[in-house]
């Protein structure tokens, strides 16, 4: 510390001090009070940008599922059209008695097809049983 003559003139009074206090009360007061706006407007730019960040996300998923959904159904129109085109092939090479034979067939099938689903179910249930003894 500083040495200061002791006189009155120096020397504050109570009421000075009272004063003097007060003043820097008011001025750390308003310190803070600037402070805790500085933060205050810096997390709401924060929140903001993390807001706009958000969007850009969503917006960039959407436009995602969209091309995914389109190249989707551009996959599924060009499998039909090679499905249609191995079928007319296939239709187109084979003989006619060939195809007369298996349409009677799957008439007969259609006609008949209670015991033929039995005949599978049946055929299943033993593969299964099979599998199962064999992973043992």
């Amino acid at each position: 510390m500083t040495n200061q003559p002791h006189n009155s003139e120096f020397t504050p009074s109570k009421e000075g001090l009272g004063d003097r206090i007060e003043h820097t009360r008011d001025e750390l007061g308003r310190s803070v009070e600037a402070l805790a706006a500085k933060a205050d407007a810096q997390a709401q730019a924060a929140k903001e940008k993390a807001a706009d960040a958000k969007d850009q996300a969503m917006d960039a998923a959407a436009d995602a599922k969209d091309q995914a959904r389109d190249l989707q159904a551009r996959a599924v129109q060009k499998a039909s059209a090679v499905t249609e085109q191995a079928a007319d092939v296939v239709q187109d090479k084979t003989p006619d008695p060939v195809l007369d034979g298996a349409e009677r067939v799957a008439t007969r099938a259609w006609a008949n097809r209670a015991p033929l689903i039995g005949i599978g179910a049946a055929l299943l249930v033993v593969l299964l049983v099979r599998r199962g003894r064999g992973r043992k």
